[in-house]
């Protein structure tokens, strides 16, 4: 499978007029476990993820982006702020009210606790992330069941990213 160094940028001519952006993720321990990057285009936004062996517990994980660009709070990562979007009420990918325009599937962790992982959504767009205060991708400890409020039953924030 490509990695995140295969895909596409601005500077290689393919997409000359669409935003990128990145994010390095980081575990509840401070190390660094992997890469995010996004691709801006006129009808979504594209999301890669890989993650390193040893990452992540094996499984589903829920993956949301969160309203401010920061995961300083090593551990918690729960200065990252609400989901981005955030309406009361409103979370879950399979919500009649919703979605919130953080929501995303969710993650498949594999075995060795590696992970690949491609989603596109028409949900929000680089510039609402890259606002002022930022944005970041979380990454939870279970799987979000895109319905219970507030978060999917997702639990824990175990990685984090600043999308940059």
């Amino acid at each position: 499978m490509p990695g995140p160094e295969d895909m596409p940028g601005p500077d290689e001519g393919v997409y000359p007029s669409m935003m990128t952006a990145s994010a390095t993720l980081i575990g509840s321990e401070g190390n660094e476990i992997g890469t995010a990057n996004f691709l801006d285009g006129p009808n979504g936004e594209v999301i890669r993820i890989e993650l390193n062996p040893d990452s992540l517990s094996p499984g589903w994980h829920g993956l949301h982006l969160h309203a401010v660009g920061t995961c300083e709070d090593v551990g918690e990562f729960k200065e990252s702020g609400g989901h981005h979007g955030k309406v009361e009420g409103a979370h879950g990918l399979l919500n009649p009210k919703g979605p919130e325009a953080g929501d995303l599937p969710n993650i498949w962790v594999a075995a060795d606790g590696s992970a690949g992982y491609e989603a596109f959504t028409r949900l929000t767009a680089l510039d609402s992330l890259l606002d002022e205060d930022g944005s970041a991708i979380i990454i939870h400890a279970q799987e979000d069941d895109h319905l219970t409020q507030p978060i999917g039953g997702a639990g824990a924030r175990v990685a984090c990213g600043v999308i940059q």
